[in-house]
């Protein structure tokens, strides 16, 4: 069964990912917004079925919140108005929805939360990968490759040292199958992402901050993993989707990416690419 799932996901990555890599650095700086967008859509669908189960009236309207959030992040980065318009629509949208569909009222305070912080959580921070991509000019292509393989060489690594050295359970009451070495395998897997940035594709990035950076942003990735772990764990999901064939949903492949996007994209707006 494990070799199983583990030919789907081969098989997924050696179909997605030209699309990605193609449009990353031959397509233009909005294809690949259009294709981070449309991840923040599927996201947020996944996330808000998971706070606010069988209500898809509200359940649409998170969805509507973060694609807003998106598309003001992205469009309006010059425009402290749009900016500080955004934060106030989204706080005020959230916390309304639930008197509006009063539901449960014993979850009403994740309902709530899940509404303001949601929109923010997904569109935000994963728009983050597109800004990185517009913002640095010839080297954001690049740069959003290290962030793609920091991310997911860090999955990658953690996955393997887990299945054949893991031994110590992690956080075994938030996720029960991941382990210490997993998750200093995971580390391992993102520095390899920064040698090969380096000495391949990104040679402006020194190596020492490149390795610092991914250790940094690897460790706390690993982290976003197990917050949402911890989201699917508490609202009974095993998966929190099915349109990644071998991967789960989308949250479940950008779960340690939402946070690293953000840092690497912070990285570039204080050091400079």
């Amino acid at each position: 069964m494990a070799k199983s799932n583990l030919a789907v996901r081969l098989l997924t990555v050696a179909v997605v990912a030209p699309i990605l890599l193609g449009t990353l650095f031959f397509g233009s700086h909005l294809g690949w917004y259009a294709i981070i967008f449309g991840a923040s859509l599927v996201g947020a669908s996944e996330l808000f079925a998971m706070t606010h189960p069988a209500d898809r009236v509200a359940q649409g309207v998170g969805v509507v919140s973060t694609g807003a959030t998106s598309l003001a992040l992205y469009f309006g980065t010059g425009d402290a108005r749009i900016l500080l318009t955004l934060i106030a629509a989204v706080t005020i949208v959230g916390a309304l929805v639930p008197l509006w569909r009063l539901g449960r009222i014993e979850d009403a305070a994740i309902r709530i939360l899940a509404g303001i912080a949601g929109p923010l959580y997904v569109g935000g921070l994963v728009t983050m990968l597109a800004l990185l991509r517009r913002d640095q000019g010839s080297i954001g292509p690049p740069y959003v490759l290290f962030t793609l393989m920091v991310a997911w060489l860090g999955d990658t690594g953690g996955y393997f040292a887990g299945r054949f050295l893991g031994k110590t359970k992690l956080y075994e009451a938030v996720s029960p199958k991941k382990t210490r070495e997993g998750f200093a395998g995971s580390i391992v897997g993102s520095i390899c992402g920064a040698l090969l940035a380096h000495f391949w594709y990104l040679p402006s990035l020194p190596l020492g901050n490149g390795v610092v950076l991914a250790a940094f942003a690897g460790t706390l990735g690993q982290l976003g993993d197990l917050v949402e772990s911890l989201l699917k764990r508490s609202t009974g999901i095993k998966d929190s989707g099915w349109i990644v064939p071998g991967h789960g949903g989308i949250l479940d492949r950008i779960d340690a990416l939402l946070v690293v996007s953000p840092i690497v994209y912070l990285y570039t707006v204080w050091f400079g690419g």
